[in-house]
């Protein structure tokens, strides 16, 4: 079975060694129930511009789901580059020497962080990779974030496992109350004939209601009564949904959908109840079907 829930999470680590310039990285992803598929991405700035091959590495293994995709890289190669211009350095402290004989008085001495914030005096250069480092170490992470959306893959697929034996087990227990519900339909003839030929008394009394129009209530009552259909059609979408869930593809969507037609069948039988019993379990299987699509909701 490869039902896969919506959930899960996978982390890898790597690295990557160029010209003795060494990087190493850790991806973590971790996925949650959602409509479709959204991507959120946490990387370093100088790696936005591959943002969207990432997102496509994230996305062809996957339908549906929300994924918080994190990478952080580690190489001081990275690091930017300082320098100091010791010969402006000089001339400055010279100046202020000059200054501080003339009016000792007025002057005040400045802090080593005064004189790092004179313009020209720190050199900052910032230290990125090469067109072809970038593009080595790129294919290097791609590869590392492929290895975390498989195991991403499998811990969906063992959590959609654990769900789908919830979901069986679900199905069992709707389908005995089903089957339930068939029972007391069958054993109760008597009280809907008692039950018809009270509200055709009802018509036949008074006189202004033609013979064709309690033919007609008669007809109605009838079918209003009859649950059969909705039986035979609950006994389907379980047999429909217990495929499903042998499917290898993702099925829940389609697993959504049939809790929305279990629940028209279940209100319907509630609604066309003349038995207490039969109401009683109407409203057990609604539960159970609540169940069961609250359930579907982690399944991709």
């Amino acid at each position: 079975m490869q039902l896969s829930s919506m959930t899960g999470f996978a982390r890898t680590n790597g690295e990557f060694i160029f010209e003795n310039k060494k990087y190493s990285w850790v991806w973590e992803i971790k996925s949650v129930n959602a409509k479709g598929i959204d991507i959120k991405l946490r990387i370093p700035f100088w790696l936005e511009n591959i943002s969207e091959e990432i997102k496509s590495v994230c996305s062809k293994s996957f339908a549906r789901g929300t994924f918080n995709v994190c990478l952080d890289i580690d190489s001081q190669n990275l690091c930017p580059d300082v320098q100091i211009n010791s010969e402006l350095l000089d001339v400055l402290t010279a100046k202020i020497k000059q200054i501080y004989l003339a009016e000792p008085e007025l002057f005040t001495k400045p802090s080593p962080a005064d004189l790092l914030k004179i313009n020209g005096v720190l050199k900052i250069s910032e230290n990125v990779p090469s067109e072809e480092e970038f593009e080595a170490l790129k294919n290097r992470l791609l590869k590392s974030l492929s290895e975390a959306t498989a195991g991403l893959k499998q811990d969906r697929i063992k959590e959609g496992e654990k769900i789908a034996e919830v979901l069986n087990n679900i199905l069992i227990n709707i389908k005995h109350t089903v089957e339930t519900v068939d029972k007391i339909v069958a054993q109760n003839p008597q009280k809907l004939k008692e039950k018809f030929l009270s509200q055709v008394t009802t018509l036949l009394e008074d006189n202004s209601v033609s013979p064709e129009r309690i033919e007609q209530e008669i007809v109605l009552l009838v079918m209003k009564a009859d649950v059969q259909e909705e039986i035979d059609r609950l006994y389907a979408h379980i047999k429909t949904a217990h495929e499903l869930l042998k499917s290898a593809e993702p099925v829940g969507r389609r697993l959504d959908f049939l809790c929305q037609e279990l629940n028209r069948e279940a209100n319907t039988l509630c609604s066309k109840s003349c038995d207490i019993e039969q109401t009683k379990y109407g409203m057990e299987l609604k539960a159970l079907i609540e169940q069961f699509r609250e359930q579907v909701q982690n399944m991709e």
